[in-house]
């Protein structure tokens, strides 16, 4: 079968599924493309050189470090720094919430396709065998293959229903781990540099 024979087979619901369709493998490939920005600004090297800076309080060369670096653990430490005299906590709480924001981007969606998707499937499905039935009413059983075959045909949109979440499942748990591992780097960070400034500051105290 060809897609645009199978498109007709199921019938109206198949084109709401390929919608859902298209919009998953959008996100994907747009997530996929944001995360591997992420991996390419990950400085680690220099987030373990900032903490060892600021054991020494030195929050000039610091800034000249982290100067032009787009890793968003580092952007946290550089915001905590800045508000230090005020509240470091929640400045790298806020900065934090904010690049969670953008890591949790479209995640919403993703989730809806894959319930969904399958519902969608289900409804055209129901409807392909109310199809059926009718015609069986209005014809009889004298060609119970042409019944047969309308209920063979309804049973597509499930199958591409549960395809769709099944395809989706995947990249969705696998995104939703990025975000979880990047929300533990991000308070490892920020516990670490508070407790190096509390040091710092019981020190000069």
């Amino acid at each position: 079968m060809r897609v645009y024979e199978i498109m007709q087979s199921g019938g109206p619901v198949m084109w709401p599924l390929l919608a859902c369709s298209m919009v998953v493998l959008c996100i994907i490939i747009e997530r996929i493309l944001f995360w591997a920005q992420v991996k390419k600004r990950r400085n680690r090297i220099l987030m373990d050189e900032v903490l060892t800076l600021a054991e020494s309080g030195d929050w000039q060369q610091i800034k000249e470090k982290t100067q032009g670096c787009t890793d968003h653990v580092i952007r946290m430490l550089n915001v905590g720094i800045l508000h230090r005299n005020y509240d470091m906590a929640k400045a790298m709480e806020a900065e934090a919430r904010h690049m969670v924001k953008k890591m949790s981007q479209y995640m919403t969606v993703l989730d809806t396709m894959i319930t969904v998707a399958p519902l969608l499937g289900i409804f055209g499905t129901v409807l392909g065998i109310i199809s059926s039935f009718e015609m069986l009413g209005a014809g009889g059983i004298a060609d119970p293959k042409l019944v047969t075959s309308g209920i063979a045909q309804a049973l597509i949109t499930t199958a591409t229903g549960l395809g769709i979440s099944i395809i989706t499942v995947f990249p969705y748990n696998y995104f939703k781990s990025r975000i979880e591992d990047a929300i533990h780097v991000m308070e490892k960070y920020a516990t670490s540099l508070e407790v190096v400034y509390q040091k710092v500051r019981s020190g000069e105290k």
